[in-house]
Order: structure tokens, then sequence, then C-alpha cells
């Protein structure tokens, strides 16, 4: 009997969809505008304080307004249309860049009398926000492409967009404000939130995915909870992430070695910070031609063992060309770990819980970003830029051998095909 033909992969199947077209457009120019503004703020920062504790209060005045409200919103994600939510949360980014404009302005004496306190305000308001964005846009994406067959392919693509503006902002951000001054780069940011506003507006909106099980907010947000700790391949592929974040970030001390140690200025910490996503956006590209679908528990494994191997000697480095290769293959990295844990949720995870998952995924992963700078930045205080990073990389490894040991579902995972887990 005559075998049936596989069906041929196509790398391009959701660029088809006019809706994920603007989806991958409004997520290109948030993603940039976020990626620009962190690198204005964190220079602005050290420049007015040369304190590398400065640095990590950034990341730890966004992450706790963001955890505060990540349950709340992963909630409200799955009960109020998602569009909704994202028309609000960009409006309050739009303001609160604004807000940082303003700042930089001759008629504004703000930051003369109050410091850099006001900034940090701001990016408090900004987390916040970001927090009810994460499961907003986690869930909707979904909505915008037909079946879980196009997941991992959709999911490249959004991957390799964020990677792609992750790996333009910033250097976008370092020679705006470098060679035009920081209220160019201000105007640069706000420009793109309100991009994004317009793109975002031209999606119509989604109805909410049928809930098979009506809860109210106790239970609802005790199910989400409950449906990511006792699912084991979920639980430790996040965990994983949260902690080789945690304790592997080294991009808020970024400004340190560009100002201190490697002596590149604004211009070369543009190039710093775009570095990883040099690596992420190029392996993100490869995968959407090569999409992982066996081993893919011990590919995940020996890329974060990667990853901290990379920061390692980073950290040690002093030449900014071998600085940029250190990074560049700590994003590419970083990309296939973050690709394979982001298809298991979507994948795994019933269209009208997203939401609440995503919150949870949120706290691990995204706020251990923020926790994870204020940590580097705590350390670097007490014991230097170049010890922080190197002992965070040592630390990543030991968090990839213990998950290696323990969690042997991850470990011997296989991804069958693109809609199987």
């Amino acid at each position: 009997m005559p075998q049936p033909k596989p069906v041929k992969h196509d790398p391009y199947a959701v660029l088809r969809l006019p809706e994920f077209r603007l989806y991958i457009t409004a997520r290109l120019c948030i993603t940039l505008a976020m990626q620009i503004q962190a690198v204005i703020v964190g220079w602005q920062i050290y420049d007015i304080t040369k304190d590398p504790l400065s640095l990590g209060l950034i990341g730890l005045a966004e992450a706790i307004p963001s955890i505060i409200v990540s349950l709340y919103a992963g909630y409200l994600a799955d009960v109020v249309p998602r569009k909704k939510i994202i028309m609000i949360v960009i409006s309050a980014l739009l303001l609160c860049s604004a807000a940082l404009l303003y700042f930089t302005l001759d008629i504004s004496s703000v930051l003369a009398v109050f410091g850099v306190l006001p900034i940090y305000i701001v990016i408090f308001i900004s987390g916040i926000a970001r927090g009810f964005m994460n499961p907003a846009v986690f869930s909707f994406m979904p909505q915008l492409v037909t079946g879980k067959q196009l997941y991992a392919n959709a999911i490249t693509w959004s991957s390799t967009t964020w990677q792609a503006a992750s790996l333009v902002g910033p250097a976008i951000g370092g020679l705006v404000y470098g060679f035009y001054g920081i209220t160019a780069a201000y105007v640069t940011d706000a420009i793109l939130v309100l991009l994004s506003f317009v793109a975002f507006a031209m999606i119509g909106a989604k109805p909410l995915p049928e809930n098979i099980n009506p809860q109210n907010l106790k239970e609802s947000l005790r199910t989400g909870i409950k449906f990511v700790f006792g699912n084991q391949v979920i639980l430790n592929a996040i965990s994983l992430d949260m902690f080789a974040v945690l304790f592997g970030g080294a991009v808020a001390l970024l400004p340190v070695f560009a100002s201190d140690i490697l002596k590149i200025g604004p211009e070369g910490l543009g190039f710093l910070r775009a570095a990883p996503a040099v690596g992420s956006v190029t392996m993100a590209v490869w995968m959407a031609y090569h999409p992982i679908t066996v081993r893919a528990g011990k590919i995940m494994l020996w890329c974060v063992a990667g990853f901290g191997v990379s920061l390692i000697l980073f950290g040690f480095s002093t030449s900014f060309w071998f600085s940029l290769v250190m990074l560049v293959l700590s994003g590419a990295f970083d990309s296939i770990s973050v690709i394979i844990r982001s298809t298991l949720l979507h994948t795994l995870t019933p269209e009208y819980m997203k939401g609440r998952v995503s919150s949870v995924n949120s706290i691990f992963i995204g706020s251990s970003n923020e926790i994870g700078a204020f940590r580097a930045g705590a350390m670097a205080s007490w014991l230097g830029a170049v010890p922080s990073v190197v002992l965070g990389g040592i630390i990543t490894l030991g968090v990839v051998g213990v998950t290696a040991w323990k969690a042997d579902k991850l470990r011997t995972l296989d991804l069958i095909d693109e809609s199987q887990v």
C-alpha cells in the first residue's frame, strides 16, 4: 500500500493572513518603542547617578507593579475582549512616553527639582500597563490564525518580529540619542507607540472563546495556577527559563560595560543592546524553515547552558568585538528556548484559559527580566559588574544541571509535529 506523501512545511503560512500581518506590524512598532525607551532611560539614569544600583532599580520599578497586577490581568484577558484591553494599555504607554519626553524639554524643570524619581514613577506606571498587556497580546494572537497547526509558525514569526525589533531598537535608540539628543530619541519612541496603536486598531474585534466552565475571580485564578503547576512539562520549561533570566541576565549592566569597561559611549551601548537580538532573529528565521520536532527538551537544556557560558565569557571580555560575539551567541541560544516554551504553552493550554496561564508565565518569565536586572545591579554595586555577570552565568549552568537531573519529562520531550506535543 503506497504511503501518503508528507505535507510540505510552509514557513510563510501565517504571513498570508492580513490580520496577522497587522499584528506583526503593531508588535514590531511597540517593541521598537520599548527597546528605544529602555536604552534612553538606562543611559539617562546612569549618566545622572553613576550608580549601577540605579540601573537595577529601573527593572524593579517595572517588575513590582507588573507582578501585582499579573494574575488579575490574566483573568481579565479571559473575560474581556482582548483587543479592548490592548488598546487601553497602548494608550497608557503612549502617555508614559509623552511624560518622559516632557521631562527632557527646556520648559520642564522636573528632573532638576526631583532628580530621577519622576522617571522611576513613569516606569512604575508603564509596568502596570505592560502587566495587563502581556496576557492580552498572548491570548489575542491565536485568535488571528486558523487552527493549532499554525501555532508554531505564528509563534516563530512573532518571536522573529520581537527579536528583530530588539535588534534594531537599541541601535536606533543609541544612535539617535548619541547624534541628535535625548529629546529626539523620546520623540521617536512616542511615534512608534502611536503607530502600534493604529495597527492594532485596524484589526477586527474578536469574540472571546467559549468558556465551558465559567468561574468567579478567585476560582478562575486558582484554576489557572493549578493548570500550570499540574503540568510538569510546562512548569519545568518556564521554571528553567525563569532562573536563567533571573541569574543570567546582563542587559541591565550594559551601560556600565559601555561606559566604564569597554569605553564605547551611547552609540556603542546601542550595538551591545542589539547584539543578543542579532543572534535571536537569525536563529528564529532559521527555525521558521527548520522547526524543531525531535529532542526538543534536550536541545532546550543545552541551549540554556550555552546561554550561561556565553555570558560568562562576555563578563570576562575587555574587547568590544568579542563582547558583541558573546552577546550574539547568548541571543541565539535564548531564541531556541523561547520558541520551544511558547509553542508548549500555546499548544497545551485551552483557548479560554490562555489569559490566566499567560499571566502565570509572565510572573515566571516576564517579571524575572526586571527582577534579574535588579539582581544584577545590586550585585554589581556590591561586587562589581564583571563578577555579577560571571557569577550569574555560573548559577545558570547549575540550574540547567539540576533541571536535567530532576525534570525527566522535559529532558525526554519530543515535539512530534507542529500541532502535537
